[in-house]
């Protein structure tokens, strides 16, 4: 075999091996997006959430053992937060649908967003200390599922 046939069919056996860019370089790969968690308006939802979550869960200690139902602190502006979240999920659920149309975050959003109001509708129609724990209990199951789904990493595609 020639020097130069010796050659090129090592370069061949190289090549073959190391793929078609040669060694060290990596192929293209398509960037991730990033996290809808890092944009501002999921952040925005997450903090307003945890905010409400707290909220909850003060005035269920607050219910403890008490004979009547006890307003949310805050009164009007705790449901008026809730209708600002709601609001905002249902935003973030049309953002997702224009940007990613597959992903599952965009119904689990719309959802959040619907049943807010019906948790607080829930809340205010309370008759009982009980029922409105109850209610509140939903709510605040609500609230950290609102919390979670934003900010839990990205699943691989299966």
């Amino acid at each position: 075999m020639s020097c130069d046939a010796a050659a090129a069919a090592a370069f061949m056996m190289f090549a073959a091996a190391t793929g078609p860019s040669g060694p060290g370089v990596q192929p293209a790969v398509a960037a991730a997006p990033p996290p809808v968690s890092s944009l501002p308006l999921f952040q925005d939802i997450v903090g307003r959430a945890g905010r409400l979550k707290a909220e909850v869960e003060k005035t269920r200690a607050g219910l403890a053992g008490a004979a009547a139902t006890v307003p949310p602190p805050g009164g009007d502006a705790f449901a008026a937060d809730i209708g600002q979240l709601s609001a905002l999920d249902q935003q973030g659920s049309d953002w997702i649908r224009q940007h990613s149309p597959t992903d599952d975050l965009k119904c689990i959003l719309h959802g959040i967003s619907q049943d807010l109001t019906v948790k607080l509708a829930a809340v205010k129609d309370a008759k009982t200390a009980h029922d409105e724990d109850l209610a509140l209990r939903d709510m605040f199951f609500l609230l950290r599922d609102n919390v979670d789904v934003i900010t839990a990493p990205p699943e691989p595609a299966a």
